[in-house]
């Protein structure tokens, strides 16, 4: 059957926690490896944890940037970049060097926490809050909570491309959505029934779900 999702392997992300989910909530997908299967990609997850500029050399060195911006530019499949994943898509990190894949209006800067006196890396349990109506998120829920791991977060140039912000040494851009392009610096696999719920509504609101 079909695969619904690719998950993205280019050696630094949590593919099997992710996988796992997807299974769990009944949503078909695999994790590829080769630039013709990012080809054959009907929605693509990015996912990431570890170093921006370690990231962006794999993707070159495998292959993938040219197919990547294929998809999310001439096919517009629905991307969706997890965490560290999510800072790729922007035009660059204050983490690394190099640009990143430079699909959004957005930079990625280091988090504040010695103005505020509060730790880095931002790790835990933290509330979302919307900025703009999603189908992404369920409006039932009295409060939307998800897990963070990260000491980097997105800053748009665009706010009307914020989906929801986070509290943490002031406000961060916790997701983004533009066109066929989601972000969420949160990590939708750890963080349960919260998390489940947002795959499952991606993936409907994507027409994605099994039949």
């Amino acid at each position: 059957m079909k695969s619904a999702f690719s998950i993205l392997n280019y050696g630094m992300g949590n593919l099997a926690s992710i996988y796992n989910m997807f299974k769990k909530i009944g949503v078909f997908s695999k994790i590829i490896s080769t630039p013709e299967e990012i080809q054959e990609a009907r929605a693509l997850i990015i996912p990431g944890v570890g170093h921006f500029d370690n990231a962006i050399r794999e993707i070159q060195s495998r292959g993938y940037r040219e197919y990547l911006d294929e998809a999310a530019l001439s096919r517009r499949i629905p991307i969706l970049g997890i965490c560290l994943g999510m800072q790729l898509m922007t035009r660059g990190s204050e983490e690394g060097q190099l640009p990143g894949l430079g699909w959004l209006k957005a930079n990625t800067r280091r988090i504040d926490g010695e103005s505020h006196n509060l730790r880095v890396p931002h790790m835990g349990w933290n509330l979302v809050n919307l900025k703009k109506p999603s189908p992404y998120f369920d409006d039932s829920l009295a409060e939307h909570r998800f897990y963070f791991v990260h000491s980097y977060a997105v800053r748009c140039d665009d706010q009307s491309d914020v989906l929801a912000t986070t509290r943490y040494a002031g406000d961060f851009v916790s997701a983004f959505s533009v066109a066929n392009l989601t972000g969420v610096q949160f990590h939708p696999e750890k963080s349960h029934r919260f998390g489940a719920t947002f795959f499952r509504n991606f993936a409907a609101a994507h027409g994605l779900m099994a039949s």
